[in-house]
């Protein structure tokens, strides 16, 4: 038999040899990635609960206990247990005293650069946003991320205007203005520099309190047999 003929014979199974190094090599590869998300999943999502856990005590000043409630099909919110797992969630937060401070509700919506999730307090018996904070963002560093930092901007939360009409509907969408016109008790001072992601933060939060809002201050209203303060309505008319 030729010289040429042998080599002719040994490149498949050379090369046969090689594809099945490939395949087994990719198949280890596979297996490791998996194991190594297996077994870090719990501690990624144990680390998520601890900081969404600060973040509720933050955005609800004076919290020391916290309940999750779910909506149901009929608009009324329900205590949510262990395996249960509802489209949305809303987390109450009590004083030292047993009294409600707040719901944290958390909203996301479209960035500059990408989704933002954030987190906002609301106090229904003054009808305002008493706390903010920002919980996921890849903005840019320097400018986007000012809204995750910049105090001035943070302390348009400690008493944004959210109070409802005699009918239950939003009186004054939450908006963002630009830096240094804000006039109204219901306006976000922006950012200069940042001006698409502190509009971003606008629009996510007048979005998502024109829906939930009502919602929780009419289930307030009815959880605790209560009839809408001389403030509340003063801010209905």
């Amino acid at each position: 038999m030729s010289k040429a003929a042998t080599i002719e014979k040994q490149k498949p199974s050379s090369s046969m040899k090689m594809l099945r190094a490939m395949v087994v090599i990719g198949i280890i590869s596979a297996l490791l990635i998996v194991s190594a998300f297996e077994l870090t999943l719990p501690r990624v999502q144990r680390l998520k609960a601890e900081a969404l856990e600060k973040a509720i005590f933050k955005v609800l000043p004076g919290t020391v206990r916290t309940q999750v409630f779910g909506i149901n099909a009929n608009g009324e919110l329900i205590e949510i247990k262990n395996d249960d797992t509802p489209e949305s969630t809303y987390y109450a937060g009590y004083n030292e005293n047993e009294k409600l401070v707040g719901y944290a509700v958390d909203a996301a919506g479209q960035g500059y650069a990408d989704i933002i999730r954030i987190l906002y307090g609301y106090d229904p018996n003054e009808q305002i946003l008493i706390g903010f904070q920002v919980l996921e963002s890849k903005e840019t560093p320097g400018l986007g991320d000012k809204i995750e930092k910049e105090q001035r901007f943070l302390d348009n939360f400690k008493a944004l205007d959210v109070s409802l009409t005699k009918d239950s509907q939003l009186k004054n969408k939450v908006i963002t203005v630009k830096q240094g016109e804000k006039q109204n008790a219901w306006e976000i001072d922006g950012i200069t520099g940042a001006t698409i992601s502190s509009r971003a933060i606008g629009n996510i939060i007048g979005t998502s309190t024109t829906e939930v809002v009502p919602i929780l201050f009419n289930n307030h209203m009815k959880m605790n047999h209560t009839e809408p303060s001389r403030k509340q309505i003063e801010n209905n008319e």
